[in-house]
């Protein structure tokens, strides 16, 4: 078996989220900044390991202010935890291209296990020679589990801020020119 090193392509991945606001409706964001690097077998993916790290500071919904809440200790807190980190340990299969990647988040300074849905999109070779695979994945988490707690209670019932966060990724990830010892 030969494990080998993939590092994430920012420029062709995106970690998108969603909540609900105000129980009626949904925002939506991204992290713009991230890095990674997947150790595999693309011909066994149950020994793929995951590390990958998202700048908290590049939230992005489209909305300053809110994004600027969103930096501020009522959430991130991004000035004492500029990042937040995915450690997957464990691939399983579920059936065809359909996994489950077993591993842990941490955001401020709250580690917790989770489980993302995952699928292999397929690999390919780009125009310039380089072996490239891709992967979608998903997952939802509360986000009071990771000390996101601020909200507001709302005059109609509800609270302002959803406590579900659904995130989906998609990712692409080119091969690195050395090879990981198995």
């Amino acid at each position: 078996m030969t494990i080998s090193r993939w590092n994430l392509d920012p420029t062709h991945s995106g970690i998108h989220f969603s909540v609900r606001h105000m129980v009626i409706a949904k925002v939506r964001g991204r992290f713009d900044a991230f890095r990674g690097t997947l150790e595999l077998d693309p011909n066994d993916l149950a020994t793929a390991k995951v590390d990958v790290e998202i700048d908290a500071s590049s939230i992005d919904t489209g909305v300053a202010d809110r994004d600027a809440h969103l930096r501020s200790a009522d959430f991130f807190d991004v000035e004492s935890f500029p990042t937040a980190r995915f450690l997957g340990a464990r691939m399983e299969s579920v059936g065809g291209d359909r996994y489950r990647l077993h591993g842990t988040l941490t955001i401020r300074d709250v580690t917790r296990d989770v489980t993302l849905d995952v699928e292999h999109l397929g690999a390919s070779k780009d125009p310039w020679g380089n072996d490239r695979v891709a992967f979608a994945g998903s997952v939802s988490l509360d986000r009071r589990d990771f000390g996101l707690k601020w909200n507001q209670a709302l005059e109609a019932g509800g609270v302002l801020v959803g406590e579900r966060v659904d995130l989906e990724l998609e990712v692409q990830a080119v091969a690195a020119a050395a090879e990981v010892a198995a």
